[in-house]
């Protein structure tokens, strides 16, 4: 079982997720079998926040100056999955889900749940630093979501 522990410190957040927690764990509800860990108790923080915030994470921890949709950073190096496991935590800038501002609360939805499952393989130790690893997992995001979404619906 998955638990998504989720803080926001980004007030426009509520404009577009009425229940933030619930949706995230609806989201990980629909995950396919294979990630939602059953009979283990996995978790994982994920905080909604904005431009400013993840810019600042962004120069500390990557040397990088400048914002970006997510942040993803694993507990471990090495991924072990036990029976209780804390997989890290993930960050989501509200300033990159929400352009333009004119979409639809349905694209802004699939925006973020994209965004979130890419976040989420991270925390399971995958990248996109070499192309065969970028195209194994874009192939895992396009699963998990079209399971997520097919639940969603």
């Amino acid at each position: 079982m998955i638990n998504v522990n989720v803080f926001s410190e980004e007030k426009a957040w509520s404009k577009r997720l009425k229940n933030k927690d619930l949706f995230f764990k609806k989201i990980c509800r629909a995950f396919p079998s294979k990630y939602k860990f059953i009979n283990k108790k996995v978790s994982f923080t994920l905080m909604l926040s904005n431009n400013k915030y993840i810019k600042k994470l962004n120069k500390n921890f990557r040397n990088k100056n400048k914002s970006t949709d997510i942040l993803s950073f694993p507990f471990s190096n090495k991924l072990k999955i036990s029976r209780e496991s804390y997989l890290g935590d993930i960050i989501i800038s509200y300033n990159f889900i929400d352009k333009p501002k004119s979409q639809s609360q349905k694209l802004f939805k699939e925006k973020l749940i994209r965004i979130f499952i890419h976040g989420f393989l991270h925390l399971l130790s995958f990248d996109h630093i070499k192309d065969k690893d970028y195209i194994k997992m874009l192939r895992e995001e396009k699963r998990i979501y079209q399971s997520v979404i097919s639940k969603l619906n």
